[in-house]
């Protein structure tokens, strides 16, 4: 068999090499952690991850989606939390099946690596951090010593890649960015209520916006919530300005008053949990010389605020996988990785901006009267012209076959659209439906 080297056996490295191997190459696949399924996931690091069509779109190709989904739980809308502690409902969509769903990153990734044992001609090798590529030669030099000679190499080791930074080393005019968010973030859990219970409606994504910074909640499967603050790094109200359990108690009770009495291990869970970073990391070209390419968050990493990371690193998987030829067949490794590029890099730098962009409407607008009257003109928009007009979280999130650039190119005139038909409304009876039709068909 022709062998492919795999480095990162995280959620996109797994599923990538289960798409070759399903193609009938040999994969030998790298991971610098320890086996997680015997020695349990890192703690406190991990911001709950949402699935949404365009995973399931790709993990449906490999036979996975009905397993991923008996872990999943639903959620079809944003419930907001004010600062008196009341709730309003914010739906994601206006169908049924137009939910996003809630996922353990530590039970996915242990169900996609179940899944990778199932397959004869792809190999596991865990403890195995890599420390440098060499293009030349091929050579992959891991840190207990180990040296692998590769035909082909695919990096799909995360944020801050090893494989990456090799070829920043090497590729002639090899352009590389990174951009960290002035905000942090720190993992905290709301706990089950008694019998497993949940303490608050489990079907939403709870969000407390504040402005300049929020918390968030995901259910997970026992009955509890994985919470995660939002905020600033530095500053007089910041991570390194909270350093006391004075200052944290005196903080959510005033802020996030309705969340506190759910949170027994706040103190312990915010002092014993680290502060994680937010990064988008933009790169190109990501690949070299028909031997090397990049996946995932080694190519396009993104802030976690439009839930789509791991999506579209899945979406790679999946446009990878459908240019492959079997392995049988000679394969163009230049040429394959070319066209993976030109099919997904404006996609990758779309879904980045748009993220970025989501944070600020998630803390600073979804709590907005304004913001909700736009969201529901959107939606009677949609009802009223099907096809014509589908509101730029639903293209993301429910409609696969848009893609991310489409669905931002399209995003910018709806907001100008949205804004001429809301300036000076401030009910849905009040809107010019008629000129809606003339600016809907313009556009």
């Amino acid at each position: 068999m022709k062998t492919v080297h795999v480095v990162g056996s995280g959620l996109v490295g797994s599923l990538a090499a289960i798409f070759l191997a399903r193609k009938g190459y040999a994969v030998e696949l790298y991971e610098r952690r320890p086996d997680p399924r015997e020695a349990g996931a890192a703690g406190g690091r991990s911001i709950n991850l949402v699935i949404t069509s365009r995973g399931l779109e790709a993990v449906r190709k490999v036979g996975l989606e009905e397993k991923i989904m008996w872990i999943t739980i639903p959620m079809k809308g944003r419930m907001l939390h004010d600062s008196k502690g009341r709730t309003t409902y914010v739906p994601y969509g206006q169908k049924e099946s137009e939910v996003i769903n809630s996922i353990s990153r530590g039970e996915l990734n242990n169900l996609l690596l179940d899944a990778v044992e199932e397959y004869p001609n792809l190999r596991i090798h865990f403890n195995k951090r890599c420390r440098h590529y060499d293009l030349e030669s091929g050579v992959v030099s891991f840190e207990d010593g180990e040296k692998v000679e590769t035909e082909v190499l695919i990096g799909t080791d995360g944020s801050f890649s090893a494989v990456r930074r090799s070829m920043l080393d090497q590729v002639m005019n090899f352009n590389y960015n990174q951009q960290f968010l002035e905000h942090g973030y720190k993992e905290l859990r709301i706990a089950a209520a008694p019998g497993g219970k949940f303490a608050m409606p489990e079907n939403y994504l709870h969000i407390w916006p504040r402005e300049s910074y929020m918390l968030i909640a995901l259910p997970n499967l026992d009955g509890s919530f994985t919470c995660t603050l939002f905020y600033p790094l530095e500053g007089e109200q910041s991570f390194a300005s909270m350093q006391t359990s004075e200052q944290v108690l005196d903080f959510f009770e005033r802020v996030f008053p309705d969340a506190v009495p759910l949170m027994p291990s706040l103190l312990e869970d915010y002092f014993n949990n680290p502060v994680g970073s937010l990064v988008t990391i933009r790169c190109s070209p990501w690949h070299a010389g028909g031997k090397v390419a990049l996946l995932g968050d080694a190519s396009h990493a993104i802030v976690p605020f439009f839930g789509q990371g791991m999506n579209a690193g899945f979406e790679d998987c999946r446009v990878l996988g459908e240019l492959l030829p079997s392995a049988s067949e000679e394969a163009d490794w230049a040429s394959i990785f070319a066209r993976f590029q030109e099919e997904r890099w404006a996609n990758s730098e779309a879904i980045a901006d748009m993220a970025l962009e989501n944070f600020v409407e998630m803390r600073d607008s979804t709590a907005d009267p304004d913001f909700q009257l736009r969201k529901k003109v959107g939606f009677e928009l949609e009802q009223r012209f099907p096809g014509s007009f589908v509101p730029r979280y639903s293209m993301v999130m429910f409609h696969p076959e848009i893609p991310y650039a489409e669905a931002r190119a399209r995003s910018e005139a709806q907001a100008r659209l949205l804004a001429e038909l809301c300036h000076g409304v401030q009910t849905l009876e009040q809107v010019d439906w008629k000129k809606a039709e003339r600016l809907v068909a313009a556009l």
